[in-house]
């Protein structure tokens, strides 16, 4: 065979495909967030809508700690560079969002007279008993182990589709600029946004790396994405329960009251509605899904490179 010959059959061989689908590298941020003059009602005139995404400050420290628990058993697992590093810039990213959302509810909502021991303590259970490395305090044999992992890599990757889809939200909604809300609470949602849009391809390609594949996607998505609706409105009630203005309609999350208010507070733009989450988290559901489509890196990176956290961390090193 000539060299030409031998030259025209490398090209025609079918490329693999990447295993990393993350556009360029990600970078550590760190932020800084001053909650000295943030009011509780960080929306002028919506307290609900206000109690309802402040609940996102008690539900995702543990929940993001545990991702990097996860991601660091996962990473001797990785064979591709390219995504190892991945991983390891999207743990350190992980860690600081737990980290400036937990001091928001110690600086912020504990300083406002809020209680949240009773809330945090049921997401702390929830990671570190049920879905930790021994579920129950039962210890798995050694061949179950990886596939313990892989599952709950499934739930990671779906649960950071629902995150990039409330990143885009963030990132795009006008309606709180327009209502005077807090600037410090909204650089923390759009900085957070930003970076869950930056890295939205990671835990999915980790997920697939790692062995993961669609009928178990489809169903840990089924479980995944409505418990974790359910917490979020279960804890919004618990902040509302504290607000004289809210306690007499005994907020639950199984009370059809909390869920009526949600949609009417729909219509002020201050909150995305129910529906239009459900049809946002359907794309998850394909055989062809693919996270790249979900989002505009040059939009989130866009945001963060004007984050005023991140630039008041960088004039405090």
């Amino acid at each position: 065979m000539s060299v030409t010959s031998i030259a025209a059959a490398r090209r025609a061989r079918p490329t693999s495909p990447k295993v990393s689908k993350t556009p360029g590298s990600l970078v550590h941020r760190k932020v800084e967030f001053d909650w000295s003059q943030t009011p509780l009602e960080w929306i002028p005139g919506s307290p609900f809508a206000s109690h309802f995404i402040n609940e996102i400050n008690l539900l995702l420290p543990a929940g993001e700690f545990w991702f990097c628990k996860i991601y660091n058993k996962a990473l001797p697992y990785i064979t591709d560079e390219k995504l190892k590093a991945d991983v390891q810039m999207f743990v350190r990213q992980e860690a600081m969002h737990a980290r400036a959302h937990g001091a928001a509810i110690v600086e912020y909502l504990n300083a406002h007279g809020i209680e949240t021991k009773s809330n945090t303590r049921q997401e702390d259970w929830l990671f570190e008993s049920l879905l930790s490395d021994e579920p129950m305090g039962i210890k798995l044999p050694k061949f179950a182990q990886k596939e313990w992992l892989v599952f709950r890599l499934g739930i990671v990757a779906a649960i950071e589709h629902m995150t990039c889809v409330l990143g885009n939200y963030v990132l795009r909604n006008t309606s709180w600029d327009e209502a005077g809300a807090d600037p410090v609470l909204l650089d923390l949602l759009r900085w957070h946004g930003a970076e869950e849009v930056e890295h939205r391809c990671v835990a999915f390609d980790v997920y697939r790396h790692l062995g993961g594949g669609y009928a178990s996607r489809y169903y840990l998505a089924s479980i995944a994405m409505p418990a974790v609706y359910g917490l979020w409105v279960h804890g919004a009630a618990h902040l509302m329960k504290q607000d004289e203005r809210f306690k007499a309609k005994k907020p639950s999350v199984f009370k059809p009251w909390i869920w009526m208010q949600w949609m009417r507070e729909v219509k002020t733009g201050h909150l995305p509605s129910p529906f239009w989450l459900a049809l946002k988290e359907l794309p998850f559901f394909s055989p062809w899904y693919d996270p790249v489509k979900e989002g505009s890196t040059e939009e989130a990176l866009a945001y963060l490179n004007s984050s005023p956290a991140a630039a008041r961390a960088a004039a405090m090193a």
